[in-house]
């Protein structure tokens, strides 16, 4: 029996230690820093659900009108029930719009205008953790983790924003460090770095 009990004070020690060993590692993440440069000047907006499009048909404003784009991805237009919108880009849409009204009116002209940006959910930059408001954000050309932390409402009180990390899901999950804490509350602007459509921002809690 009093070897039995040295063995379970033994496995529990060590599992005591492990368990310290993992908080220790999940102090510094080790990992590389963000590149500061991520441009993306090729880009081109992808339409996503909850996005608002003007359909402008020229010539025809009763064909012309200003639509959600469903939870589903689609639209409806006059004429035209259901037309795929969602991971489109406005002229694609526009294009696409064209052939479905060709059926009924001659040589149709369309364009399309997205006035209010959710963005399709492959592009959104989503942060998690302890930012002051959690959300996906959608991306916009030249975006900036400072704009990103700026829209989040910064960090909260009990965040570890120098461990924070940013999974690059466009670049096969690739995850760099990001100095969260330097830029919002140090003023560092060098701790600002490029974001690109896709990114997910993890912001730990700090243990102490």
């Amino acid at each position: 029996m009093a070897m039995n009990a040295v063995i379970n004070f033994l496995h529990r020690t060590i599992a005591a230690a492990g368990f310290l060993a993992v908080l220790s590692g999940c102090a510094t993440n080790n990992l590389p820093p963000a590149p500061a440069s991520a441009a993306t000047p090729d880009y081109r907006y992808l339409i996503g659900p909850l996005d608002t499009v003007n359909i402008i048909v020229w010539r025809n404003p009763e064909l012309s009108i200003s639509v959600p784009v469903r939870p589903d991805g689609k639209i409806s237009t006059p004429l035209v029930e259901d037309v795929q919108a969602i991971g489109r880009n406005p002229t694609d849409l526009a294009r696409d719009v064209e052939r479905a009204l060709s059926k009924f009116t001659r040589d149709p002209v369309v364009t399309v205008v997205v006035t209010t940006f959710q963005g399709s959910s492959s592009e959104q930059i989503r942060i998690i953790g302890e930012a002051t408001r959690p959300q996906a954000i959608a991306y916009r050309q030249n975006m900036t983790i400072l704009d990103v932390m700026i829209q989040v409402g910064g960090l909260t009180d009990f965040a570890d924003g120098n461990n924070a990390v940013l999974v690059r899901g466009k670049d096969g999950g690739k995850q760099y460090s990001v100095r969260l804490k330097d830029l919002i509350r140090r003023g560092d602007i060098s701790a600002n770095v490029d974001v690109r459509p896709g990114d997910v921002i993890i912001i730990p809690q700090s243990w102490f």
